[in-house]
């Protein structure tokens, strides 16, 4: 099956979502290459980027998931270049 790499920004307004973000990221977590998490306390808010190697498919529904949480925005940039899974 091919997939495909992409970077997803989330920007976390609402503290009480966080919890929900980590079960669905944890869901997901056989497709994330890696994470990192930056607080801001100055605004109020954390910045996440993901990294994640999943079929476009699993890409869309990790992404939908997340953006229906409330306090919480995601964009996701793909890479050009689509790949066959490795086992």
């Amino acid at each position: 099956m091919e997939t495909r790499i992409a970077v997803m920004g989330i920007i976390v307004e609402d503290d009480q979502s966080v919890e929900a973000l980590n079960d669905i990221l944890h869901q997901y977590r056989k497709h994330i290459i890696g994470r990192m998490g930056i607080p801001y306390p100055q605004k109020q808010v954390c910045v996440i980027s993901i990294a994640v190697d999943a079929p476009q498919n699993i890409i869309s529904a990790l992404s939908g998931k997340i953006g229906r949480l409330r306090g919480i925005s995601i964009k996701t940039a793909y890479s050009g270049v689509k790949r066959e899974e490795q086992e």
